[in-house]
C-alpha cells in the first residue's frame, strides 16, 4: 500500500527525535518481538497472576455487565468481541490489522490526528508496533453498558506498542474503559489512541492504569470533536512505575463541541510522571476543561501540564492541584493559556502543597487514626470529575478512587 509506505517512510525519519516533555527512554533496551499466541481467549481464562490484577482493577472478567471485549495479551490478540445486538447494528470491535484489512475507509483515520512523526514514540509503534483495538460505533447507535479494552503485559522486556483508533459517528454514543497492567517486569507501554467524535455524538473514555516499577509508559491521544460532540477524557493512574509520560489533546473544531479531561495520578518510590490535557477551542461556543490531582509520596516527582489554546469563541478552565505526603516528594504545576481573539474566555488554578495539620486534627479529634485521617484527605482531594461520567462508569471510578486512597495510605 503506496499510502502506508509514505506514512512509514516519515516514522523512520522520527525514530531518534524525543519527546519535549518527561524522561527519554532508550528504545533499544527493549524487545521487539516475540511469541504470538493463537485462538481466542476469554478473560476468565487468562494466566492467574493476569486475572487476579484485572479483577483488582474492576475489570468485569466474566463479561457480563459490558457491551463488548477487546484483550491483548503481550503482542496477542486474545479476544475481540460485541454482544450480538450491537454487532447487528453495526457496532465494530476488532484489531487495528483487521480493521485496515477489512474495510479501506479506515485508513482516512490512520495517523490522522496523532502525527506518525511526532516522536520516536509514535515512529516506532508504526514501524514495530503489533495490532491495537479499532471501534466504530455507527450513526445514532447508543453503547451504553461500555465496551472494556484490556491490555496486559506478562513477558519480561516486553514492548506492547500498541495503535487504537475509535469513531463514534453521527448522533451516537460510546462508553469505552479501558485497563492496562503489566506483572513486575521491565517492559515498555506505548499507547496511541486516536479519538473521532462526530457531530452530536459523544464518547467517555475512562483509563485505568495499574503498572509496575520497572515500566515505562508512553500513550499518546488525540481527539477530533466535532459540531455538538462531546469528549469525556477520564484517566486513573494506581500503582507505582517507573516513568509516565502523556499529555492528551482534544481538538474541538465544530461549533458548541466539548471536551472535559480528568486525571487522577498517584505517584510513590522513586516513579517520575509528567502527564496533563491540552485543549484547543476553534469551534464557536466550544467550551472544556482540564483537571488533573496528583498525589505524591516517597522519592517520587510529578509534573502537572496543562494547556487551554483559545481560537474561537470559547470557555475554558483548567485546574491543577498536588498534595505532596513526604518530605523528599517534588511535584510541578504548569498551567499554560494562549488565546489569538479577544472572545475567548480561558481561566486556570494551580496549587501544590501537603496536608493541612488543622485537617488532620480535626478528624483525629473524631476519633479516625491519623492513617484514617490522611486515607480521608486523600480520597476528598481525589474526587473530581466523577459527575461527568455516565453511572455505568460511576460506580466502578469511585471504587477504583477508594483503592487509590488506600494505596497513598500504605
Amino acid at each position: 500500500m503506496e499510502w502506508r509506505e509514505e506514512l512509514r517512510k516519515r516514522a523512520k525519519r522520527a525514530l531518534t527525535r524525543p519527546s519535549p516533555y518527561g524522561l527519554d527512554v532508550d528504545l533499544g533496551t527493549f524487545e521487539w518481538k516475540g511469541h504470538d499466541e493463537e485462538g481466542e481467549r476469554r478473560l476468565s481464562e487468562l494466566p492467574a497472576p493476569i486475572l487476579e490484577r484485572a479483577k483488582v482493577m474492576g475489570i468485569d472478567v466474566e463479561e457480563r455487565k459490558v457491551s463488548g471485549t477487546y484483550l491483548q495479551l503481550d503482542l496477542s490478540v486474545l479476544r475481540a468481541h460485541v454482544i450480538k445486538k450491537f454487532e447487528e447494528q453495526g457496532v465494530i470491535v476488532t484489531s487495528i490489522e483487521e480493521a485496515l484489512k477489512r474495510f479501506g475507509w479506515v485508513k482516512e483515520y490512520y495517523w490522522k490526528a496523532v502525527p506518525v512523526d511526532l516522536d520516536k514514540y509514535t515512529a516506532v509503534t508504526e514501524l514495530h508496533g503489533s495490532h491495537g483495538y479499532f471501534i466504530y460505533v455507527p450513526p445514532g447507535i447508543k453503547v451504553k453498558d461500555p465496551i472494556q479494552a484490556c491490555l496486559f503485559i506478562h513477558r519480561k522486556g516486553t514492548t506492547q506498542a500498541v495503535h487504537n483508533i475509535i469513531v463514534v459517528d453521527e448522533g451516537a454514543e460510546l462508553n469505552l474503559l479501558t485497563a492496562c497492567s503489566t506483572l513486575p517486569v521491565k517492559s515498555l507501554h506505548i499507547g496511541v489512541s486516536e479519538f473521532y467524535v462526530k457531530r452530536n455524538a459523544k464518547l467517555t473514555f475512562t483509563m485505568v492504569h495499574y503498572w509496575a516499577p520497572t515500566t515505562y509508559v508512553r500513550p499518546r491521544a488525540v481527539a477530533i470533536v466535532e459540531e455538538g460532540g462531546v469528549f469525556v477524557n477520564y484517566y486513573v493512574h494506581l500503582a507505582p512505575v517507573r516513568s509516565l509520560q502523556m499529555f492528551p489533546t482534544a481538538h474541538l473544531i465544530g461549533p458548541d463541541s466539548q471536551a472535559y479531561l480528568t486525571s487522577i495520578l498517584l505517584a510513590t518510590r522513586g516513579a517520575h510522571l509528567d502527564v496533563g490535557g491540552r485543549i484547543t477551542f476553534k469551534g464557536p461556543g466550544s467550551r472544556g476543561e482540564v483537571i488533573s490531582r496528583s498525589v505524591v509520596k516517597d522519592e517520587a516527582y510529578a509534573v502537572l501540564r496543562g494547556e487551554l489554546i483559545g481560537e474561537n469563541v470559547s470557555k475554558g478552565h483548567l485546574d491543577c492541584k498536588g498534595l505532596l505526603l513526604s518530605p523528599k516528594a517534588k511535584g510541578e504545576a504548569i498551567p499554560v493559556l494562549k488565546s489569538s481573539t479577544e472572545l475567548a474566555e480561558l481561566t486556570h488554578e494551580a496549587a501544590l502543597g501537603r496536608i493541612s495539620r488543622e485537617e488532620l486534627e480535626y478528624l483525629l479529634s473524631k476519633g479516625f487514626t491519623e492513617d484514617e485521617a490522611t486515607s480521608l484527605i486523600v480520597r476528598g482531594f481525589l474526587e473530581v470529575g466523577v459527575e461527568r461520567l455516565p453511572p455505568a462508569l460511576r460506580s466502578y471510578v469511585i471504587n477504583v478512587l477508594d483503592a487509590a486512597a488506600r494505596y497513598a495510605k500504605g
